[in-house]
């Protein structure tokens, strides 16, 4: 289950283009949704963090007193076991919305980008993560937070790696939940293009071999080639991200009562399995294991 961790005090705060899905700040607010989603069923989490100040290197994401690392120990300390993915990026924290550091023409540097990847990822690891997600799409991203996270006694962390992350319309939502959207331009030099199978499975393989121990295909309904195509050529586990605008166009659509979302939903995630996901993210996780034990115990009174 993806969740919005804000700074601040008593926020439980709706996101309007994502009907159901909240910013929490990390205290009592977040302790109740940890809650509802563990007794839902749920025992992994992926955080992304809105923080009240950014800059340009978006230093506040690895700041060991940051919203994210805040909340990595709030919910350690509330459900141990639970398994707590970060994150690790710099678009919320930039008040520029890219994903990595500038250069003095507005371009995103790459080699720079990648040492505060690390700094970062290690910062969460101190707090107490589970597993770090790079997300930047920065090339060697992970051999670089890897290097990291041994250098600092985490040699055992996990890398979920967004492998396959695509230049997508898809995460429009997202964007608006997070704070992320780029001031000017565009990310399409760094995330991949749609119509680019081939790219895909070659820059997963170079996230193999630097280290990766998950791999990720995002968007995941209009991917689901890509991941067939990951499940059949690597033996790693496959993540696939069900993200913002999939969400949300679901959502949009039962509101005005033009489909039944709860069958909608069951063939989406179905499908995502079918072909070849080990680990689905998505933002209708709560609600449909909710529903799904509902279900369950009614035919066990039948």
């Amino acid at each position: 289950m993806p969740i919005f961790v804000r700074e601040g005090n008593a926020i439980k705060e709706k996101i309007d283009s994502m009907p159901g899905i909240f910013r929490y700040s990390p205290d009592k607010e977040l302790d109740k949704e940890i809650e509802e989603i563990s007794n839902a069923g749920i025992n992994a989490v992926l955080l992304f963090g809105l923080p009240n100040t950014k800059d340009a290197l978006g230093s506040e994401a690895y700041n060991p007193d940051g919203v994210v690392q805040q909340a990595v120990r709030r919910i350690k300390s509330i459900r141990e076991d639970m398994i707590v993915a970060c994150d690790v990026c710099m678009c919320e924290y930039t008040d520029h919305g890219h994903c990595g550091i500038l250069s003095v023409r507005g371009e995103v540097e790459n080699d720079k980008t990648i040492e505060q990847l690390g700094r970062i990822a290690v910062s969460q690891a101190m707090a107490g993560a589970d597993i770090v997600a790079p997300s930047a799409m920065m090339d060697n991203q992970v051999a670089a937070i890897r290097k990291a996270l041994d250098l600092n006694g985490f040699g055992s962390l996990p890398i979920m790696s967004y492998s396959s992350k695509f230049a997508s319309a898809f995460y429009g939502p997202f964007r608006e939940a997070a704070g992320s959207t780029p001031k000017f331009g565009d990310r399409y030099s760094y995330q991949m293009d749609p119509r680019n199978l081939r790219e895909a499975l070659r820059e997963t393989k170079l996230d193999v071999e630097q280290g990766a121990d998950i791999l990720m295909v995002k968007p995941a309904l209009s991917y689901l080639d890509v991941l067939s195509a990951l499940r059949r050529e690597f033996t790693l586990p496959v993540a696939a991200y069900n993200v913002s605008g999939e969400y949300s166009m679901i959502k949009a659509a039962s509101i005005n009562g033009w489909i039944d979302e709860e069958r909608i939903v069951d063939e989406i995630l179905n499908s995502i399995r079918r072909a070849g996901a080990d680990i689905i993210i998505t933002y209708f996780a709560k609600e449909y294991l909710t529903r799904t034990a509902k279900r369950n115990k009614k035919d066990q009174k039948l």
